[in-house]
């Protein structure tokens, strides 16, 4: 069974699509054994909660130092024994030492088709606005590894999403939640589970 940890900031959309897929059998031979966020108002603690699932606040803000945060983040996440760290919506950077020790073992979901509008600045509402000020037809969203750069890592799996005629960002990262991030994180966590990567 693949214990998985979920880092999340904001609503958790994505972590209850992963509930919901579990349930559905979308996923198979995984649990989510912890949810981490750096956000204490965050709803993703709250379905956490729901669910009978750990939910921890960690947040730089608790702490004197960047380095103290770091090093406390990367025990909680050994303490768990986890075999997946999923990044859904996480606006922390991962301190260097945890990507180093969780190499091929934590993964990402981005609002785009990487490498299409990524990258340090590139998150939430931002990367729909930039895609729509651009005048793409089609974005999508990424599942990649983690790596020491900004969406730099590898990439697992993708899928397209079409550009409607009069999109607002907030249309466009609605329709990209549901025909994709909602998708690929499942089932590439399912393709890790099963050992199909």
């Amino acid at each position: 069974m693949l214990r998985v940890g979920v880092l999340v900031s904001g609503g958790g959309t994505n972590l209850q699509a992963i509930f919901d897929a579990i349930d559905s059998g979308r996923i198979t031979n995984a649990e989510v054994a912890v949810v981490i966020s750096n956000n204490a108002g965050a709803y993703a603690l709250e379905r956490a909660k729901n669910r009978g699932v750990e939910a921890v606040c960690l947040s730089p803000k608790q702490f004197e130092t960047r380095e103290a945060f770091n090093q406390t983040l990367l025990e909680k996440v050994d303490s768990y024994g986890l075999d997946l760290v999923v990044l859904a919506g996480y606006l922390v950077t991962i301190p260097p030492a945890m990507i180093a020790k969780y190499r091929g073992r934590i993964i990402n979901i981005h609002p785009s088709l990487i490498p299409s509008f990524c990258g340090v600045g590139y998150y939430g509402l931002k990367v729909h606005e930039a895609a729509l000020q651009r005048g793409v037809k089609i974005t999508g969203a990424t599942v990649h590894f983690v790596d020491e750069g900004m969406d730099s890592g590898p990439i697992i799996l993708q899928k397209a999403v079409e550009v409607q005629p009069g999109d607002t960002p907030k249309a466009l990262q609605q329709r990209v939640m549901e025909q994709a991030e909602w998708v690929i994180l499942p089932q590439a966590i399912d393709m890790i589970a099963n050992g199909a990567i």
